[in-house]
């Protein structure tokens, strides 16, 4: 059986794929915006411990308690596309209406044509895709403004969602 992670190249040989060729779409956005990177794709359920009164065994019995995510941190350089700054600037304004809640696509691409893992979406092939709903920005850092060298500004946004769905 195949590795899912990697294919075959035609000549027998198989890569596992790379993290650094992703794109994230935000419903609301018109396009897609290009990260630098993507961290904090989380889900963990909490454990539920209990003792039945009248069980034979001491040991507690385990069930599913409630799925609670972590934070996506998007890392970007500087851009001057407005549309998904606009969003940004929508969540965390200090005169903002209600939140603008969202949903936001992160999708892994396989440069390598011809992957047989890949998934169409929306807006292209994609090998894996995570889907966060009811996403809004939490917490936004622009860049370190330093005149003293050469290194790209990298600004950063933390987006806090309620539902992650992995639909392939």
């Amino acid at each position: 059986m195949a590795n899912p992670t990697a294919y075959d190249n035609g000549m027998g040989m198989a890569y596992p794929l790379t993290k650094m060729n992703f794109r994230v779409s935000v419903s609301s956005v018109e396009g897609a915006a290009a990260f630098n990177q993507v961290t904090g794709l989380d889900a963990t359920v909490d454990v539920i411990e209990f003792r039945q009164g009248n069980a034979a065994s001491l040991a507690p019995v385990k069930i599913p308690g409630l799925v609670k995510h972590g934070n996506v941190t998007l890392r970007f350089g500087y851009t001057l596309d407005s549309a998904f700054k606009t969003w940004i600037k929508e969540c965390v304004s200090e005169r903002r209406g209600p939140i603008s809640r969202q949903q936001v696509q992160i999708e892994l691409i396989d440069i390598n044509v011809g992957s047989p893992q890949q998934v169409t979406t929306a807006i292209g092939n994609a090998t894996r895709v995570w889907l966060l709903t009811n996403a809004w920005v939490t917490h936004y850092t622009g860049p370190e403004l330093d005149a003293s060298n050469s290194d790209v500004a990298i600004e950063s946004v933390e987006i806090a969602y309620e539902e992650m769905v992995i639909p392939n």
